[in-house]
């Protein structure tokens, strides 16, 4: 990548003009922004925050404070749904970030851990599995089921906080999946790539499963790209874009070459928050030619699995699920994405399943990436919260399509729930089509 390249890319990576003019302070996103409805400050609200970015590019320095306010966002663009000007807030509070980490310099440890996390633990497979062995080895051992049942972790305030949040560590690892081709049952109407993810092919490697079960039973050929990583989106939620393009570059070249050797319909993810980063590729890359119109490309043919498959002509041939459901709208589904209507419709075609509609179901429950493991007391003050509305649908099930926040709600189920199951809407579908 030549030098002209990497200036343009600094020069993009904060807010530009242009979106910040779009704000008119009407105040209408306040109520939907989760820290203001915690919080009540102005400054964590989008309006507060947009004005700051405005004083930074006014030439106002980054401080502590600008810093902390842009840290405390969930970036889970609730206020884009209230906006009547067409604010683009999650673009706007992403470059922020980014102009943060190009002008922070951050402690040795914290600047080492962010190294390690985003830079070599995302994008490994190798880690990732060994990290997912040990989760596994502290669970399965009853350590984990000793230290909960203790109250041993109640000693140590958040931090014991943060390992109800632990996702469970699945045998065996859905990475020995990627490379593979799976065949359509029946006639093949579709030929989808699947994006398998990085911490889900390590706690959720059952719904990824499931989920190339659902698309067989539908008419789709799924192809694994062998030569993918991780989309990127925790990198560019926290401000490091630069390994956000890098990772960019990797799937859509895996994806795009698996294209030339035969069509595909759709590329398919079941991660709302990967979705909304890989629809917005072509973000990243505005000022480099050379990927901007594969992006563009990539992001034609990229779709959420319930956005798929509520698209074509459903299997019906499900056995019925006996209980009542409620959905919980995933924001970078609902918000980020614009979908809110396909998982519906998709729980109202399962057989026997009764649907009741949550309170507040687009309010975030507070998961927001890694937002919960950094800000684990406001993130569960929001999830409490959640839980009441969650609650007061009387349902056995809540569905949602986002493996973050099905990590959130179940943490929230068993603090403040009534024993509710917490499942992926693509997971109900698949014990429909096979029974149990």
């Amino acid at each position: 990548m030549d030098v002209s390249t990497v200036n343009s890319n600094l020069q993009a990576d904060k807010p530009q003009q242009a979106d910040l003019d779009r704000c008119v302070h009407c105040g209408l996103c306040l109520n939907a922004c989760p820290t203001y409805r915690e919080l009540g400050v102005e400054m964590d609200s989008p309006r507060g925050r947009i004005y700051q970015m405005v004083q930074v590019a006014d030439g106002q320095a980054i401080g502590d404070t600008y810093r902390e306010h842009i840290d405390l966002c969930l970036a889970c663009r609730g206020c884009e749904s209230a906006c009547p000007s067409g604010v683009q807030y999650g673009r706007l509070v992403e470059a922020a970030r980014a102009d943060i980490e190009a002008n922070t310099k951050r402690p040795w440890l914290s600047r080492t851990l962010r190294n390690f996390v985003f830079r070599k633990l995302l994008p490994s497979p190798v880690l990732l599995t060994a990290a997912g062995a040990m989760l596994y080895v502290y669970q399965v051992s009853g350590l984990q089921k000793l230290l909960r049942v203790s109250g041993f972790l109640q000693l140590f305030g958040s931090l014991g906080a943060r390992e109800a949040l632990a996702p469970s560590a699945e045998i065996p690892f859905f990475f020995r999946q990627i490379g593979r081709t799976f065949p359509a049952e029946g006639e093949r109407k579709y030929r989808v790539a699947m994006m398998a993810g990085c911490i889900a092919n390590i706690s959720f490697a059952r719904l990824n499963e499931a989920t190339v079960r659902v698309l067989q039973k539908n008419g789709c050929e799924v192809v694994i790209p062998a030569a993918q990583t991780c989309c990127g989106a925790l990198h560019v939620h926290a401000g490091i874009r630069d390994q956000a393009r890098t990772l960019a570059r990797q799937n859509i070249d895996a994806v795009l070459s698996d294209q030339a050797a035969g069509k595909f319909d759709a590329i398919i993810t079941n991660a709302a928050g990967c979705g909304s980063t890989l629809k917005e590729y072509d973000e990243l890359f505005e000022h480099e030619p050379a990927y901007f119109d594969k992006a563009r490309q990539f992001k034609a043919l990229m779709k959420d699995v319930t956005e798929f498959l509520a698209s074509i002509e459903l299997n019906r041939d499900m056995h019925p699920v006996e209980a009542t459901v409620t959905y919980q709208d995933s924001c970078h589904l609902a918000h980020g994405q614009k979908i809110r209507g396909a998982p519906r419709q998709l729980l109202r075609a399962i057989p026997g399943l009764k649907f009741k509609e949550m309170p507040l179901s687009d309010i975030c429950c507070g998961s927001a990436g890694i937002y919960n493991v950094l800000h684990t007391d406001l993130s569960m003050k929001i999830l409490e919260k959640k839980m009441d509305n969650v609650n007061l649908a009387q349902a056995d099930i809540v569905a949602t399509a986002n493996p973050g926040c099905m990590l959130q709600l179940e943490a929230g189920v068993r603090q403040w729930g009534r024993g509710e199951r917490v499942v992926h809407v693509v997971e109900l579908l698949d014990e429909a089509y096979r029974g149990f």
